[in-house]
């Protein structure tokens, strides 16, 4: 994963754009660089490390110019050197470009080009854009030479673009990236997210898929790649500078999790009173349709996909609805078997997951309707799908999702009461209380946000052991997988999610007196009996048990060695409180363990690439 960000204003860009990258390091990345344009020649300048390392050595803010781009890098074609790097220039050197994505056929124009005398200096397949743009020059315009380079390619891309040549423009394109254009005061901006540039600009425009944009200090055009020129809507953003930094808390992942009581009434606000749901006028389909659906097909990935299959438990428990839950990387290579009274709902914090993009563009080549849960307004999935839910989280810097999950199961709890009451599967009293129940959530959260001086003891007695296993049922079972990711995601510490009862069948053979087993144990009428004799089997050999249970459980506290306790609800909002308490443990031991919380390794906040 890639972060970008350019400027062009009537001042000097430095500061600008490093502030620019500090706002885009949660994306991970392993080199960054910069290009100014002054005088109509290139000031570039890029190093192999994080942001701060490769600042003391070049130091970027010596840097003059009016017109500049930036760019941070994970590594996917070639290895990590100063060389392969962005900003790439051509042979030149009058053309610079900054690029996220992948360029599937650089290695078919890379030899077209090494053919006509074009030499290379890196490994990447961005490289070859700069060369393209060069060898167009020879007949066109710069602004003919870039959209005859796009045509070219294949694969998904969001770039920044200098020509030495053209000293007032800066250029940009995307296509199944984001990329978003941030309209200021004598300045314009290209960047990935909005948080890289809300601190100049609140006003932006989004980029569609094969758009070109044309930005001076004080106008902007986009265009597409026949160069007819779109007219294009300035949005205005309205997440506040500080929404986007820490606010006091030592890491953006602890400050969202105590967002979330805040985050989830933003969510439900005006949406969910009385006995009535009523989505924004985005949602975008009839109530018609919705009580003649026969089916509906739940995509997402990661995080998301476990939000994905609470909401199945809930829709047909509830709505009485057949729902399926894929991997979004795993659908576009099946035949599935859609029609017309099937509903595909697409789930993503950012909008900007690749695989949940191509899964959803093959699901509406069979013609079905197209659902978005999604937080960020404008992104791709959100443009693609027929209607759209907003989970109004507000910014999530942290790589580790966790408001964003909670308002994901917020969203789904709304719709599901949303079809029940269509489809006359619940009375009124029961659409009441069920309402009633989850506009309570966010008073009941800050109670389970309190119960961190435990969850913080767990971290410091367990911070050390190398392996857990995370044990739920039914509406549950997806918080025990969520809860291991959380865990593997910022510790590096091995976790497995399971049912509780499929313990038996094989992960049992793991409990000692070193095993941590996270039991998901909230008081019901469904599961409880059953999860007391699961808790019983692990403390028979040996294992160590915390476990997440109801307020005034006596039960679960004599068997337990930990017990975090969360407010009373009804057994489908559990999950919503659960969840919580295993992110804060998560935190907590990745904290102790010195881990870097909000950047964990390998890892970026929005796969943007297959």
């Amino acid at each position: 994963m890639c972060g970008i960000v350019g400027v062009v204003s009537n001042k000097d860009v430095s500061h600008k754009l490093y502030e620019g990258l500090k706002n885009l390091e949660y994306r991970g990345y392993d080199s960054v660089g910069m290009c100014f344009l002054h005088n109509k020649s290139f000031l570039q300048k890029k190093g192999v490390g994080k942001l701060a390392e490769v600042q003391k050595k070049v130091n970027f803010l010596r840097f003059k110019g009016n017109i500049g781009i930036a760019h941070c890098r994970w590594s996917t074609h070639g290895g990590v050197t100063e060389a392969n790097a962005h900003p790439h220039s051509d042979c030149s050197n009058r053309i610079s470009v900054v690029h996220n994505g992948i360029i599937e056929n650089y290695s078919k124009l890379k030899d077209e080009l090494v053919k006509k005398g074009h030499e290379f200096t890196s490994q990447t397949d961005t490289e070859v854009i700069a060369h393209l743009i060069e060898d167009n020059l020879k007949g066109y315009s710069i602004e003919k030479a870039i959209q005859l380079a796009l045509k070219k390619l294949e694969g998904s891309y969001a770039l920044g673009i200098l020509h030495a040549d053209s000293p007032s423009k800066l250029f940009a394109a995307r296509n199944e990236s984001p990329l978003i254009l941030g309209v200021g005061n004598n300045e314009n901006f290209i960047a990935s997210d909005v948080p890289s540039i809300l601190g100049y600009t609140n006003k932006v425009v989004y980029l569609d898929d094969k758009e070109i944009a044309v930005l001076m200090k004080g106008s902007f055009k986009v265009f597409d790649l026949d160069g007819r020129q779109l007219r294009k809507k300035i949005n205005v953003i309205n997440w506040s500078r500080e929404a986007a930094e820490k606010g006091g808390f030592k890491h953006f992942m602890l400050k969202e999790i105590y967002e979330q009581p805040r985050a989830i009434a933003d969510t439900l606000n005006g949406r969910a009173a009385n006995n009535h749901v009523v989505f924004d006028k985005e949602f975008g389909l009839s109530e018609n349709y919705l009580r003649k659906i026969k089916k509906i097909l739940i995509l997402a990935c990661g995080t998301s996909w476990h939000a994905a299959l609470v909401g199945e438990f809930m829709i047909e428990e509830l709505a009485r609805i057949p729902t399926e839950v894929q991997y979004a990387s795993e659908f576009r290579y099946r035949h599935a078997l859609l029609d017309k009274d099937t509903l595909v709902i697409a789930i993503s914090q950012s909008g900007e997951t690749a695989d949940t993009i191509a899964a959803l563009r093959e699901a509406k080549k069979q013609g079905v309707k197209t659902l978005s849960i999604c937080n960020v307004m404008g992104s791709s999935i959100t443009r693609i799908s027929d209607g759209v839910i907003y989970t109004r989280a507000g910014p999530e810097i942290g790589v580790a999702s966790t408001k964003a999950f909670t308002t994901q199961l917020s969203v789904l709890y709304l719709l599901t009461i949303l079809l029940s009451k269509l489809r006359k599967t619940l009375n009124e009293g029961q659409v009441k209380s069920m309402i009633e129940c989850i506009r309570k959530i966010p008073m009941q959260l800050p109670a389970v946000l309190h119960e961190d001086d435990e969850i913080l003891r767990c971290a410091e007695l367990y911070h050390k052991r190398t392996n857990s296993l995370y044990l739920g049922r039914g509406v549950n079972f997806p918080i025990a997988l969520e809860g291991a990711l959380k865990l593997k995601e910022v510790s590096y510490i091995h976790a497995e999610g399971y049912p509780a009862a499929e313990m038996k069948h094989g992960p049992i053979a793991l409990i000692d007196k070193n095993m941590p087993v996270v039991f998901i144990a909230p008081h019901d009428i469904y599961t409880y009996s059953k999860i007391l004799g699961n808790i019983e089997e692990v403390k028979s050999r040996g294992g160590i048990v915390i476990a997440i249970a109801t307020e005034g459980d006596k039960e679960i506290p004599k068997k337990a060695d930990h017990t975090i306790f969360i407010p009373k609800t009804l057994y489908t909002l559990s999950s919503i409180l659960a969840a919580i308490p295993l992110q804060l443990l998560a935190y907590h031991i990745a904290d102790k363990l010195g881990r870097d919380v909000d950047r964990p390794r390998n890892l970026a906040k929005s796969v943007v690439v297959e």
